[in-house]
């Protein structure tokens, strides 16, 4: 392996990709994960996670002698932080990976070298990497560069995006935040915007806190439409066609490591200040409870109808369209929801983009569609667009997977 340059503390959906894109440009690269499983499927060549052109990436980059994996750091130039920033209780961020993550290069840093977090944040954590660093190691005090630099990437499209979207770049001060915007030129065609590291930290905040939003107006209307005997999705493509209104989507609640995720962030640290955006995950977050109550009543409507109990098929398991990602799922809290009510019938639980799982037995779409008597579409997947589904089947349809079609 040659010298690395850059350390990479994590390695799953960002950090991988991330490592991957820097090797690739012949820049040697080591990264670091706690779990050896996934240091030994790295150094094989291999990915442990689904991403398109991923696979290609790390295996270029790993025959070439670029990337190298393993379970602690070692002595590079510059360090990026790139683990889970998960919560403890009360939905409050818990910074301990990233100061965990910052303890184990504090033995290898050296004057002149550039420290970079990419986890979403809390504002103020990059500040409190700085005292935390400098107070372990008083002699490199104002002698190293620190930024912060969040990712702003699409599950199902990282490769391209780390390439081509612009990145909002902000330094402790403004050498810390050159030398930053300097580093990610090497391997980044997007726009890098210069800032401080509060007003960096904040942005990726406010982006997934704005989507977060958007999306609750959407499934508010849904809610509201589904009392009111209005078909939603005809509702806001009518109101759509006004030049200046854009709805989004309803769905079945939000998802994923970040939009379901990052609105806490500034709820927990400004909770009076923040009164839309902690409605808009408390809407949400409902949007999912009520769609597993309607699953329930649809089943109860069977039975009495019918005599017997229904046979359900649960469409999607992941956070969004297209991937193989179950985190923070709403259409896997469903599911679990569902079943805490099931009273022996039989299920059929779809998700086309993983072949198996340990808590649900994954059915094949097209035979889950023919057997089941209620088919319940949480996720908009490309499978399910052209199904063709018996008039008598009782579909529940949360996500418009036949109204957006591809």
């Amino acid at each position: 392996m040659i010298q690395p340059k850059v350390v990479t503390i994590g390695l799953g959906y960002i950090g991988l990709p991330t490592s991957a894109l820097i090797a690739n440009n012949n820049i040697p690269v080591y990264g670091v994960d706690i779990n050896q499983k996934v240091v030994d499927i790295i150094n094989a060549g291999k990915i442990h996670i689904v991403e398109p052109s991923l696979d290609e990436a790390v295996a270029k980059a790993v025959k070439e002698g670029f990337l190298k994996a393993g379970t602690k750091p070692v002595m590079a130039d510059t360090y990026l932080i790139v683990v889970p920033t998960p919560f403890k209780a009360k939905n409050e961020p818990d910074i301990s990976f990233v100061q965990a993550a910052t303890k184990s290069i504090l033995p290898l840093l050296k004057e002149g070298d550039l420290y970079i977090i990419e986890s979403t944040s809390p504002i103020g954590t990059t500040e409190k990497m700085l005292e935390y660093i400098y107070t372990e190691r008083p002699e490199l005090k104002d002698k190293l560069y620190i930024a912060y630099c969040p990712e702003r990437v699409l599950p199902g499209n990282v490769m391209f995006e780390l390439v081509h979207n612009d990145r909002v770049i902000g330094g402790v001060n403004e050498s810390s935040t050159l030398k930053a915007v300097a580093f990610y030129s090497q391997f980044v065609k997007g726009e890098l915007h210069k800032t401080n590291a509060r007003t960096a930290e904040m942005c990726k905040l406010t982006e997934n806190s704005s989507r977060d939003v958007q999306i609750a107006f959407a499934n508010e209307l849904s809610l509201i439409c589904a009392k009111a005997d209005i078909n939603v999705w005809e509702l806001i493509e009518l109101a759509n066609k006004h030049p200046r209104v854009n709805i989004l989507q309803p769905g079945c609640g939000v998802g994923g490591h970040c939009i379901a995720v990052d609105p806490y962030f500034i709820v927990a640290d400004y909770p009076m200040e923040s009164q839309i955006i902690g409605k808009a995950r408390e809407v949400n977050n409902y949007k999912s409870f009520w769609c597993a109550e309607q699953v329930k009543t649809a089943k109860l409507e069977f039975q009495l109808k019918e005599g017997r109990k229904a046979r359900v098929a649960i469409m999607g398991l992941a956070f969004k369209p297209n991937i193989d990602d179950l985190r923070e799922s709403p259409a896997k809290y469903i599911a679990q929801k569902v079943m805490q009510d099931a009273s022996n019938e039989e299920y059929y639980f779809v998700e086309p983009n993983i072949n198996d799982h340990h808590v649900f037995k994954i059915s094949n779409y097209k035979e889950a569609v023919e057997k089941a008597d209620i088919i319940v579409f949480l996720v908009a997947h490309k499978e399910f667009k052209n199904l063709e589904i018996a008039q008598d089947k009782v579909v529940l349809d949360f996500c418009g997977v036949f109204l957006n079609k591809q």
